[in-house]
């Protein structure tokens, strides 16, 4: 007789990946602080670069994302062939993953990781050790001193989600320097565009070292809705990886809407500086009825309260009125939401109930 199958016991142990929770009373507009996307459309570019390919629909799109390595290429001055593409960055950390992780592997990484890796980590069934931070800050002094010869992997997102801090990327090349040299780093900079201006890149690590460097065209570019991301590696990991990829993982119109995106920086920047704007004068705000967030280097800030019930009656309120934030128990943060950025009408909108909302708790 056929044998029921099961999953394999970790799988069966996960629990599901949490999403955001959009429930609103009926009647009320809701406003995303959710899910850090753009506060606007990407660049006009994008419309017109999509609606001269929609007869090629009927195609299947380029294995090889040849126009769009091409438009990376030349903006960061890095090779065309250390670049692969994925369905979102997330595809990529999918990949990496299953080629490296197994039960037999270490994962180092930040107290308050991005979500995923710890999701990844679980799914290959690997170890993974979770390094105190600094005042929501990364210490690299801290994942040095966790980091050993077993280790198989670091990650690390840069600036940091739901943080939104940011180091400077010479930390990144001192811990690069300071593990072993056959450990994988992996550095995730999704939110790096809203930051670039404050020092070199780290593309030449992927170049000689065992080092990852992951980005997304879902923030700053305002493609959420495409999923496209991109990372650089070096040569022998890029062949690894590339062997985990979809064959036909971006959609053709997904591949010409980045290209676009790529090839007018200037509508990205001001989508950066319209955000980094409201951003600060939101942190500000908040500073004047008595939270204390960190500085945030991305389009979101995460507001600690003094108890998850203070948390917790605040996005309450909010969520009545149909704004919803981004509860942060599921990273061990019960007393914090995170909150994006969004366009300033909308914005004088949320920071005039947000602040009415915190002076009540305060």
């Amino acid at each position: 007789m056929r044998q029921h199958t099961t999953a394999r016991a970790h799988i069966a142990r996960m629990a599901p990946y949490t999403l955001a929770e959009f429930a609103i009373p009926a009647g009320q507009r809701l406003i995303s602080l959710a899910q850090n996307e753009s506060l606007r459309a990407p660049s006009p570019r994008v419309a017109r670069a999509i609606s001269n390919h929609v007869s090629q629909l009927a195609q299947y799109p380029d294995p090889e994302w040849k126009e769009l390595r091409k438009a990376l290429s030349q903006l960061h001055d890095i090779d065309q062939q250390s670049i692969l593409c994925g369905v979102g960055s997330m595809e990529i950390i999918q990949c990496i993953a299953h080629a490296w992780l197994d039960a037999s592997a270490t994962v180092v990484t930040t107290q308050y990781a991005y979500a995923f890796i710890n999701t990844v980590a679980r799914y290959t069934d690997a170890n993974i050790e979770h390094v105190e931070e600094d005042a929501f800050t990364v210490s690299i002094d801290n994942i040095i001193a966790a980091a050993d010869e077993n280790t198989t992997m670091v990650f690390l997102a840069n600036p940091g989600n739901p943080t939104g801090t940011r180091i400077p990327r010479a930390e990144i090349r001192r811990l690069r320097n300071n593990i072993d040299p056959d450990t994988l780093l992996v550095i995730d900079e999704a939110y790096a565009e809203f930051s670039d201006q404050c020092d070199d890149y780290l593309f030449d690590l992927t170049g000689s070292t065992q080092t990852v460097i992951l980005r997304t065209f879902s923030k700053a570019y305002g493609l959420a809705g495409l999923r496209v991301g991109w990372g650089a590696f070096e040569a022998s990991i890029a062949e690894q990886v590339r062997k985990l990829l979809n064959p036909n993982n971006i959609s053709l119109l997904s591949q010409v809407a980045a290209t676009a995106c790529v090839q007018d920086q200037a509508y990205m920047l001001e989508t950066c500086r319209q955000t980094a704007y409201l951003r600060d004068a939101l942190i500000n705000n908040v500073k004047g009825v008595g939270l204390e967030p960190p500085a945030s280097q991305t389009n979101f800030v995460l507001l600690p309260f003094e108890s998850a019930e203070a948390a917790s009656r605040v996005d309450a309120q909010l969520r009545q009125q149909g704004m919803v934030m981004r509860s942060m128990a599921g990273y061990r943060l019960p007393h914090c939401l995170r909150l994006t950025i969004v366009n300033q009408r909308d914005m004088d909108f949320v920071q005039e109930n947000l602040l009415s909302a915190i002076a009540e708790e305060c």
